[in-house]
């Protein structure tokens, strides 16, 4: 049974229905078959082997739009020259196939980068303290971003490409080089330096996946790089999103470039009785009780000194940023009860001149005494 004597057959038994309607149909039916035949199949696979291979079921989750769409694509492949059309539906209807398959190719290309970012990403769980970890977790996620972008372009481009209107209007407007390319650059520009800037980031890494860094006055955690964009997770859970070009061309903080453990400081204002090497002694007893020091730098030191008090300032080390100001907090707390408490006399303390009364107050205001004659005394 040849192509023809089946497509004389159909008309022999649709022969009341518009051809169109008939062929329109077929291709409808075809699709929903396919469909059919997707869910059956997917449902014996995890039936079969649901429980034995874990890792099917969500490569099956993954690739369930594409799967879907190259059925479909087969099944319309097939019923196509069967279905009674005349040009000028089935010259529309083959367009969209090739716009549909070539959609399939860059479906496929997609699930294919993020699958295997996935599977590579795997390796590389703990982003936390793996400073390793957090270095592939960035390089991937970029080069993923902007390989997706590139494959989307493409994609598109290729699409338009089959239409000869858009062609030629594409060929025309790229060889023209006047105007019209001048404004498209402009506003390209500033997509170009983002994905440019992503690359350079992916590549330099000034920034990486939870690296805690300070922008535009504002202290977080890089959440997210996207393709043209980061995401900053502040500390009081707001969302900054930066381009990734001022990573490239502004300054900011990054306090987890090389190690996450931080340095924290406290200061204080004490009287000039405090006796500050006991106030160490007890920092340094203290410190050991906290959960959140790292054992490596624990000091305190007079940095200044003015007409009523003397600064001093304590430092203490953490395993990383938010530990850091929990230690910082924890020890401010306890350095001020341990003055109140044990040595009261360290307390800052205001101290006044107090002039005696008597005939000679306007003098001693209006011109200083001699040494000899000055009466003053120091209230606490």
């Amino acid at each position: 049974m040849n192509l023809q004597s089946v497509m004389a057959d159909i008309d022999k038994m649709f022969g009341w229905i518009p051809s169109w309607f008939v062929g329109l149909g077929l291709i409808a039916v075809a699709i929903l078959l396919a469909l059919l035949l997707y869910r059956v199949a997917v449902w014996l696979l995890k039936r079969a082997f649901g429980t034995r291979l874990p890792l099917l079921a969500v490569f099956i989750n993954r690739t369930a739009g594409p799967a879907q769409l190259a059925l479909c694509l087969a099944s319309v492949a097939l019923v196509l020259p069967l279905a009674p059309l005349d040009e000028t539906i089935r010259t529309p209807l083959l367009r969209l196939f090739v716009v549909a398959f070539i959609a399939l190719i860059g479906w496929i290309s997609i699930r294919v980068v993020d699958m295997s970012a996935a599977r590579y990403l795997q390796n590389f769980r703990d982003v936390a303290e793996n400073f390793v970890a957090r270095k592939h977790v960035t390089q991937v996620r970029a080069f993923k971003r902007v390989t997706d972008t590139i494959i989307v372009i493409i994609a598109v481009s290729t699409a338009l490409m089959t239409f000869d209107s858009v062609r030629q209007y594409g060929v025309s407007l790229f060889a023209s080089a006047g105007v019209a390319g001048i404004i498209v650059g402009l506003a390209a520009r500033p997509l170009l330096s983002n994905l440019i800037a992503g690359l350079q980031i992916a590549i330099t890494q000034p920034i990486r996946i939870e690296d805690a860094v300070i922008i535009e006055n504002e202290w977080g955690w890089v959440e997210d790089i996207a393709s043209t964009y980061v995401v900053i997770r502040l500390w009081d859970w707001r969302r900054m999103v930066v381009p990734l070009s001022y990573f490239i061309e502004k300054p900011f903080q990054n306090w987890t470039r090389d190690t996450a453990s931080l340095i924290g400081t406290i200061a204080l204002h004490v009287d000039y009785r405090a006796d500050v090497p006991r106030i160490r002694r007890w920092l340094e007893e203290a410190i050991k009780e906290s959960r959140l020091w790292d054992g490596a730098v624990v000091n305190l030191q007079v940095i200044d000194a003015d007409s009523r008090t003397i600064e001093l300032r304590a430092l203490v080390s953490a395993r990383n940023a938010p530990q850091s100001w929990d230690l910082r907090c924890e020890m401010r707390e306890k350095l001020i009860a341990f003055i109140r408490n044990e040595m009261p006399e360290a307390l800052p303390r205001e101290r006044a001149i107090l002039i005696p009364s008597g005939d000679d107050d306007a003098d001693f205001l209006r011109r200083p005494a001699p040494p000899e004659k000055m009466r003053a005394r120091a209230h606490n």
